[in-house]
C-alpha cells in the first residue's frame, strides 16, 4: 500500500469506532480493539475525515517543534499506512 498523499482525508475505516472512557480510549475494530496513548492517540483523533494528512502533519511539527520534522512526516505516514493494512483506517 502506498503512503498518504498530503492531501489525504485519514479517518477511520469502515466498521472501526472509537470506545472506552475519555482516559482509556480504545479504538475498536471487527477482529478487537487497539488500546491508544500519547502521539498514536494524538495521530488518531485527528483522523477525522476532514483534516488532510498535510495539516495533520503540520499541526504535530508545531506542537512537536524539538523534533525533526521529516521524522514526524516518516513516523506518521509508517503509522498510518501500518493502520491502513489493519484496515482500520482508510484515505
Amino acid at each position: 500500500m502506498s503512503p498518504p498523499e498530503d492531501t489525504s482525508q485519514p479517518r477511520l475505516a469502515a466498521g472501526c469506532r472509537w470506545g472506552g472512557t475519555e482516559e482509556a480510549r480504545v479504538i475498536l475494530f471487527p477482529e478487537g480493539a487497539i488500546k491508544l496513548q500519547g502521539t498514536g492517540r494524538q495521530v488518531l483523533e485527528r483522523c477525522d475525515g476532514e483534516r488532510t494528512f498535510g495539516q495533520i502533519i503540520s499541526e504535530l511539527q508545531s506542537q512537536f517543534a524539538d523534533a525533526d520534522p521529516a521524522k514526524i512526516r516518516a513516523d506518521i505516514s509508517q503509522f498510518l499506512e501500518q493502520l491502513r493494512h489493519k484496515r482500520i483506517v482508510d484515505y
